[in-house]
């Protein structure tokens, strides 16, 4: 059992290094004038989601109930969380520990949304709006999926979801989706040549995201034992198919390959292995690696254009597609062997259903709670979007007062 709580923590640890790892990847694709607002935007969520988490984000996602929906308020302030017992009875972790890796997962989570607003919404009303949306849409959404009797997972319909393709990945990606689209496009985005101004930045954001993602997933596995260590490979290798397969279509479209698609397909990859990293074989996450990157690069290329939305740094294409497309082959390559459940290669087409019914449950979800966070946000903090002259002037100087390259070293 020791062994396990060493594990977990140290899971934990590398989870929270994906948050400050998105900052700077977020951070690095956008212009330099809106560089500290969009890593901002990402590190305040370390503040409000680890207290929010403690008061009562883990008793309403976690508390057991019989609704199998939402949980009660029995372990606010996490009075009642056992240093001792597990949250379940086969548990070799307290539930305490427990609290702590999940806890990591309720911080990258909304952080995720934040890149599809990138320079155009006020920080105070993003700030309201990512509070709203932990309570209204994540939290159920993680006690549907991952509690005891949780309407979304195994004792529910069944969909399997290893370590966040519905919960982080599709409800964040979907939710910056509906929310760029209520926002408007930037300003000029129908005329301006938008160029990444700090590559160097994104390639350590995507390899901090990449060694956080070795805890997130193999943690999920909530022991030290060997269904942690397929975790672990399965995602090494689906990110390292995606990188590959990703340089390929940059090479087919641009002639040439980019460390900007490098760094995405990497993290699409790893988007799309989330969910079933450990249920899926070995080869099975090479192709998952393989076709989650041209699905995404699609939607990037193509998608965005075609059905007009501005994602700003493609939240819902890499995240929202990546874990769509990731949920789906699940459903697809699962093996009993693994994880305990066949997936549609292995005889049971129903898990693919199931799959396919979880996805559609979480975007339904994800859909109307952004809705309803976002209406809810107007009225407290008045006109959400940034004015023109704010716009252009950018969000560094306009909401926080800094400049990430101050004119003294020569870079403004």
């Amino acid at each position: 059992m020791n062994a396990d709580i060493g594990f977990i923590l140290i899971c934990s640890a590398l989870v929270f290094f994906m948050t400050p790892g998105l900052a700077c990847f977020y951070g690095g694709l956008v212009r330099k004038k809106n560089a500290v607002n969009t890593m901002m935007t990402s590190i305040f969520i370390i503040g409000t989601g680890i207290v929010m988490w403690v008061l009562f984000g883990y008793s309403l996602s976690f508390a057991p109930t019989d609704n199998g929906i939402i949980g009660n308020f029995s372990w606010l302030g996490l009075e009642g969380v056992s240093l001792k017992k597990g949250y379940t009875d086969s548990a070799t972790i307290p539930n305490m520990v427990f609290c702590c890796f999940q806890m990591m997962f309720a911080v990258i989570t909304p952080a995720l949304i934040t890149g599809s607003v990138a320079g155009r919404m006020k920080f105070k009303s993003l700030f309201v709006f990512i509070i709203l949306w932990s309570i209204v849409v994540y939290y159920p959404l993680a006690h549907m999926v991952w509690a005891q009797d949780g309407l979304l997972g195994l004792d529910g319909i069944g969909a399997l979801d290893f370590a966040g393709g519905d919960v982080v990945h599709i409800s964040s990606g979907v939710s910056a989706l509906i929310l760029c689209i209520l926002l408007g496009k930037r300003k000029d985005y129908d005329h301006a040549a938008y160029r990444v101004h700090n590559i160097p930045t994104v390639m350590i954001g995507a390899s901090l995201l990449m060694f956080g993602w070795f805890g997130f997933n193999a943690g999920s596995a909530l022991s030290a034992n060997g269904q942690a260590a397929h975790a672990f490979m399965t995602t090494a290798v689906s990110a390292a198919a995606a990188l590959l397969s990703w340089m390929l279509c940059d090479v087919i479209k641009n002639k040439k390959p980019t460390l900007i698609g490098a760094c995405t397909g990497m993290v699409a990859g790893l988007v799309g292995i989330t969910p079933g990293a450990g249920f899926v074989p070995i080869w099975a996450a090479v192709i998952i690696g393989l076709t989650t990157s041209p699905v995404c690069f699609l939607m990037i290329s193509f998608g965005k254009k075609k059905l007009g939305f501005d994602d700003a740094l493609d939240a819902f294409s890499c995240h929202g597609t990546g874990g769509i497309w990731g949920g789906l082959l699940t459903g697809i390559f699962a093996k009993e062997s693994i994880g305990g459940y066949d997936g549609a290669i292995f005889g049971d087409w129903a898990q693919f259903g199931a799959q396919a019914a979880g996805i559609a449950i979480t975007i339904v979800i994800a859909v109307a709670g952004t809705l309803i966070c976002y209406g809810i946000t107007r009225l407290v903090t008045g006109k959400i979007r940034v004015n023109a002259k704010d716009e252009m002037l950018g969000l560094d100087i306009t909401q926080h007062g800094e400049s990430a390259y101050p004119s003294f070293n020569g870079l403004e």
